[in-house]
């Protein structure tokens, strides 16, 4: 990790807000930075299914790093890695995995509170703050820890409970170390306004297609806009078009906008 692109990252969670498309390999990442993005961030269900695996922890520590280091070594731009819960059972074991991802080029990641193995829950409040404060040590300062509360995400608790729930964990995972807290799931404007207001680190929201635009989430105040897995799963329904229409409509019309061969060899010609 270069101080300088950590440093040039932790400086994009401002206003406006950062605009962070995910990518899911080293060929997406050089497209999407060719497009102008400031900054990538991976997605863990498109690096899983590039991967030949389902999301959710099915990757193990090793795969998943061996991507964020290809990733990092195709841009320019500062990356941040998804690293799911942190592939870990301990925190012992969270703070190698960032030691890691420090290694391999990233200058930023997303931590989760849901337990992988039952689906629909999250670790105890205690419990994920020694893990974030783990992956701060295992991380070093320059390092953007963005920890992830998922209860909107996996509609935990009563709907009225919610949003205090979240401000609850947001305090203690700030007191652990992290930069910024990602709150997915949640994208109406009255909630996000509210949480950008409670919550004192820069807040992060997964928005695409039914979401508000990205400029009025910058109204209400939002640091962070990223869009998961939606680019990794709008390139495979491209692929899924081109070959419907090459076997059943004898036509390759939906390959007439892709990227010209020329362009992608250059883009990853790094030498």
């Amino acid at each position: 990790m270069t101080n300088d692109r950590a440093a040039r990252f932790r400086a994009l969670h401002t206003t406006p807000p950062l605009i962070l498309p995910n990518c899911w390999d080293a060929a997406s990442a050089a497209v999407i930075a060719s497009a102008g993005a400031a900054a990538i961030a991976t997605t863990s269900a498109g690096v899983a299914w590039s991967l030949g695996r389902p999301d959710g922890d099915r990757l193990d520590r090793d795969a998943a790093i061996a991507l964020v280091e290809r990733v990092a070594q195709a841009v320019d731009v500062p990356v941040t890695a998804d690293i799911e819960s942190g592939f870990g059972a301990t925190a012992k074991d969270v703070a190698k995995t960032l030691a890691a991802v420090a290694e391999a080029g990233a200058v930023g990641v997303n931590i989760e509170d849901t337990v992988a193995e039952t689906p629909g829950s999250l670790r105890p409040i205690a419990e994920q703050a020694e893990r974030l404060a783990a992956a701060r040590e295992g991380a070093g300062p320059d390092l953007f820890l963005n920890a992830r509360i998922d209860i909107y995400l996996a509609g935990i608790g009563d709907p009225a409970t919610r949003f205090d729930a979240v401000v609850e964990r947001a305090a203690a995972y700030a007191a652990a170390g992290s930069d910024g807290i990602f709150v997915p799931g949640v994208t109406d404007p009255d909630t996000v306004a509210a949480l950008v207001q409670a919550i004192d680190l820069p807040l992060n929201v997964m928005a695409g297609p039914g979401a508000p635009a990205p400029s009025a989430l910058a109204a209400l105040g939002v640091a962070r806009i990223s869009l998961g897995p939606r680019l990794a799963s709008a390139a495979y329904a491209a692929a899924r078009r081109a070959t419907i229409a090459l076997l059943e409509a004898d036509s390759y019309a939906p390959m007439e906008d892709g990227i010209d061969f020329g362009e992608m060899q250059t883009l990853l010609d790094r030498n």
